[in-house]
């Protein structure tokens, strides 16, 4: 593996007049759609390991939401059409002579995240679930023995990650701000406050202004002055959050298309969107790191759903986020750091076809010193590929 070492040639995000970053909660149908696809991908992988001793090829990276059709109201409210989720993808369905359970694991885990992350949806009632997976093809399928066979598995597709550090003060907002609200105290303190968050902030020079969507939720609401009060309880928890981590100006709009003078009101029967506005597909939601950043470096790769092994999709993004994280911890004079790997179908998980790295360095840093620790760096990231699938199984991979 060559490494190419170069300077950060675009100004730092800090420096732009304007910045935009985005942010989709759990509740959110196309989070909804990233973490079913995980939680399909978890589940197979605990399976395998169970019944094989092994993880078996599968990428269940395709899931699509239907929304469904419902009538929200203070007090209540019912859905009236439930939401359709499609799960689909590649998976080893037999192996050994064994049949895997897919559609019951495909049924049973998405219905059990859904009911652990959303308080006050029925998975069982508000929810259908088709599996649609088939198995894989056999070039894809021939590719993945390799973990078993060789030190290193060989990657399952033509891919790119991109990682960059630090946060700008804007994405540390963003995050704090989605956190917040959908955090366990968050929903002791205002229990309308539904999962379906979205957080979309811009930063003006050094004003900041975030345009929240927090679906509130119904039967915890008894009339319009209760829901306007429950939306200032989600503008203050904001600001607080937002406080906490910046000293820029900042201003917060919750639920800006309300009417309430109209009736027009962000009500729901089951905190999400999903019941009835909109609908949801994998991909189209936050990156790996868990932002969507159109002033920084990204990829549209879809991680969620791709297996923990050999697909470069998923374990690239990984990489490069978290190389660029220790490039800048961990290098005196680096402030900022951007990592790009590109894999090759067939080719060692652990040697890409292009690692580029892009550093902006303090006054006095010397480019040239550096290669070696860079170098030594991003080796350290790829090494551990191999095992990575460990964290998938332990749920300590966040990629969504």
């Amino acid at each position: 593996m060559h490494v190419t070492i170069g300077p950060v040639r675009h100004p730092p995000v800090e420096a732009l007049d304007v910045e935009v970053v985005e942010r989709k909660g759990r509740g959110h149908p196309d989070t909804m759609c990233d973490a079913l696809a995980e939680e399909l991908s978890r589940s197979l992988c605990r399976w395998y390991v169970d019944r094989f001793g092994r993880v078996l090829h599968h990428n269940v990276d395709k899931v699509l939401l239907w929304g469904g059709s419902a009538r929200p109201a203070f007090g209540g409210g019912e859905v009236l059409a439930p939401i359709e989720v499609y799960l689909a993808g590649r998976a080893t369905r037999e192996f050994a002579g064994v049949e895997v359970p897919l559609e019951e694991l495909a049924v049973h885990g998405s219905r059990d995240w859904l009911r652990r992350n959303l308080r006050a949806l029925d998975p069982d009632r508000h929810v259908r679930i088709h599996c649609l997976v088939r198995p894989g093809s056999a070039d894809l399928v021939e590719l993945f023995p390799g973990h078993r066979e060789r030190r290193v598995p060989l990657a399952n597709d033509t891919s790119v990650g991109v990682g960059y550090a630090p946060r700008s003060a804007l994405e540390n907002v963003v995050m704090a701000v989605e956190e917040r609200l959908n955090s366990s105290e968050m929903k002791l303190a205002c229990p309308a406050a539904g999962e379906d968050v979205k957080v979309l902030g811009i930063r003006r020079g050094g004003q900041i202004s975030l345009t929240v969507a927090c679906a509130l939720i119904g039967r915890h609401l008894t009339n319009a002055a209760d829901y306007l009060r429950a939306r200032d309880q989600v503008a203050t928890a904001a600001l607080a959050a937002a406080r906490s981590v910046t000293a820029l100006e900042v201003a917060v709009a919750v639920n800006a298309a309300d009417e309430p003078a109209a009736r027009k009101m962000y009500v729901t029967v089951t905190g999400t969107s999903a019941e009835a506005g909109d609908d949801g597909q994998a991909g189209r939601g936050n990156r790996a790191n868990g932002l969507i950043t159109p002033y920084r470096p990204m990829t549209l790769e879809a991680a969620p759903g791709k297996n923990p092994v050999n697909h470069v999709g998923k374990l690239y993004q990984v990489a490069a986020q978290r190389a660029a994280e220790a490039l800048l911890t961990q290098l005196d004079g680096v402030t900022a750091a951007e990592c790009y790997l590109v894999s090759q179908i067939g080719r060692p998980i652990d040697d890409p076809e292009v690692a580029d790295v892009k550093l902006r360095l303090a006054a006095g840093a010397r480019p040239s010193a550096l290669r070696p620790r860079v170098e030594a760096t991003l080796h350290a990231q790829l090494a551990r590929l191999p095992t990575l699938w460990r964290e998938a199984l332990g749920q300590e991979l966040a990629v969504y």
